[in-house]
């Protein structure tokens, strides 16, 4: 069959990762009563005999997710388990299982292989996680990581089923990871004119943690159900907390409105940001890879985290005809827009 040399040509960069996964998928059919949920969430959910499991996967890939020269192997292989599990933990689920396949290349000696392991078997001590299986091929290309998380639940959350007059929370602080690989790629340069110098990472070590040794909130999961708080939708910020505002608010067809003055952010965060003239709101809004929770809970559960150190009451939502508004510090008004990371770029 001679090919057709004059088809059409859609760059990947127009449709951008999520444009490019609803376009893939958009044809496929389930027809297993034991899939709940399917492509289109944090994970998909299986139900087996009563028990309903959680199941996610990602891909790391290196010069597009990581770069080896001031990422170590044993951080990535950790870093490759949590970032994972935050996808189990934002569906309101405890992790169990994890799958780990690697590619590589040939100018990985055996020791470096040791040294990812390494990392891969503390997180899955660290988080109680049995490793059970994976794969293992030559690349042509350098390093590519793919993790399947396995998890259960009693009560899944998903994306879609935010309602109007719900309050939106999110964990821990935000902007940090971000910074901390700016700081990362500022020595890079740094040191590309001059290896004889040695960087002063001291000043960085929060930020440069949250890049390179994320955590996943595990810790969450409980204390919801300890307080006995059922949020009504939940998302993992890996593309920037506007991203995933705009999926809750996509998913659950309803508007928001987030103020700009109770965005958590770690006083490192805003020093840095200050030395590199960047905008911490801007990057905690677009920065991602914090692998925190968001997630939004009924107006009647506010006393139950009220003053809680873990989260923070960040805004509500509001019917989808009043559109997803950021509340700034001049109490202005001003439409939020996704422009977190984005693969695919041309």
């Amino acid at each position: 069959m001679i090919e057709d040399k004059n088809q059409s040509r859609t760059d990947l960069s127009d449709l951008g990762e999520f444009g490019l996964i609803d376009h893939l998928t958009k044809n496929l059919q389930i027809t297993h009563d034991s899939t709940i949920k399917g492509i289109g969430d944090d994970a998909a959910v299986l139900k087996f005999n009563n028990k309903k499991i959680v199941v996610t996967t990602d891909m790391l890939v290196e010069g597009v997710h990581f770069d080896l020269s001031y990422m170590p192997l044993k951080h990535l292989g950790y870093k490759a388990i949590i970032v994972n599990l935050s996808d189990v933990y934002a569906m309101n689920a405890k992790a169990t299982h994890v799958t780990v396949s690697i590619a590589v290349s040939n100018r990985f000696p055996l020791e470096a292989l040791e040294a990812l392991y390494e990392g891969i078997e503390t997180a899955a001590k660290l988080y109680n996680v049995d490793v059970v299986g994976g794969d293992t091929t030559s690349s042509t290309t350098g390093l590519l990581i793919s993790v399947t998380a396995i998890g259960e639940t009693d009560h899944e959350v998903y994306r879609s089923t935010a309602k109007p007059g719900d309050l939106l929370v999110v964990t821990g602080d935000l902007g940090a990871a971000f910074m901390g690989l700016q700081v990362l790629k500022r020595e890079k340069e740094v040191y590309k004119v001059n290896p004889n110098n040695q960087p002063d990472l001291e000043p960085y070590t929060y930020i440069i943690e949250r890049q390179l040794k994320p955590e996943a909130r595990q810790d969450i999961v409980k204390l919801l159900k300890d307080l006995d708080v059922k949020p009504t939708a939940m998302i993992d910020i890996s593309d920037g907390l506007s991203s995933e505002i705009i999926h809750i608010c996509k998913q659950s067809q309803v508007g928001c409105d987030l103020y700009e003055d109770k965005i958590p952010l770690d006083p490192q965060v805003i020093s840095t940001c200050e030395e590199f003239n960047i905008d911490s709101t801007t990057v905690a809004l677009n920065g991602g890879e914090d692998y925190e929770l968001l997630f939004t809970i009924p107006q009647e559960d506010f006393p139950k985290i009220k003053g809680n150190p873990n989260v923070s009451i960040i805004g509500h939502m509001k019917e989808a005809s009043e559109g997803l508004h950021l509340i700034t510090r001049a109490n202005t008004k001003i439409p939020i827009k996704a422009q977190g990371w984005k693969n695919f770029e041309s």
